[in-house]
C-alpha cells in the first residue's frame, strides 16, 4: 500500500470565497505585519486527490498550494475587488486582537510560503487555476460580475 500526504492550505471555489467576510467588514492585517497565504481551488484539489491515489510515491509529502505567492488581505483584496465590494480596512495585529475573534485571528498568524515543485514534477499535475488570481477571476466571471478597477 502506497501512502501519500497532502498538505492542503486554503481552499476555495466560487461557492467557498470569503464574500460573508468582506461584506461585514471584517478588518484585515496591514501589509507590514500581514502573513503569507496559500492557496488551491477546489476542482484543482480534486484532480490532485485523484493523482495522489494513482501515481503518489510512498511516504512522500505532497504540498497541495497553487502558483500564488500572496499575503492574506491582499486575497480579501482580490476577492473584493473581483465582486464590486468594499476591500476590508487595514489594522495592525495589536488593533486584531481586540476586533478579530479569536479562531479566526489564529488563523491570520500563521504564515507559510509553500512551494508545489514536487507536486508538479513528481504526479505531473497541470494546475486549472494556477493562480488564485485566475481562479477568483473565473468565479466572479461565472457569477456574472464584472471586475472594478482596483482601490
Amino acid at each position: 500500500m502506497t501512502v501519500s500526504v497532502l498538505r492542503v492550505p486554503g481552499i476555495y471555489a466560487a461557492d467557498r470565497l470569503p464574500l460573508a467576510r468582506l461584506r461585514q467588514g471584517t478588518p484585515a492585517i496591514r501589509a507590514e505585519e500581514d502573513s503569507f497565504s496559500n492557496h488551491i481551488h477546489a476542482d484543482d484539489l480534486a484532480q490532485i486527490v485523484i493523482r495522489a491515489l494513482v501515481a503518489g510515491r510512498p511516504c512522500r509529502v505532497y504540498n497541495t498550494g497553487d502558483d500564488s505567492a500572496m499575503r492574506m488581505g491582499d486575497y480579501f483584496d482580490l476577492v473584493a475587488d473581483h465582486f464590486g465590494l468594499t476591500r476590508p480596512r487595514r489594522i495592525s495585529r495589536t488593533q486584531a486582537a481586540a476586533e478579530i475573534p479569536a479562531p479566526l485571528l489564529s488563523f491570520m498568524r500563521e504564515s507559510r510560503q509553500l512551494t508545489n515543485e514536487r507536486l508538479k514534477r513528481e504526479l505531473r499535475i497541470g494546475l486549472r487555476y494556477p493562480t488564485v488570481h485566475s481562479g477568483v477571476a473565473e468565479a466572479a466571471r461565472a457569477a456574472g460580475i464584472a471586475p472594478r478597477a482596483a482601490a
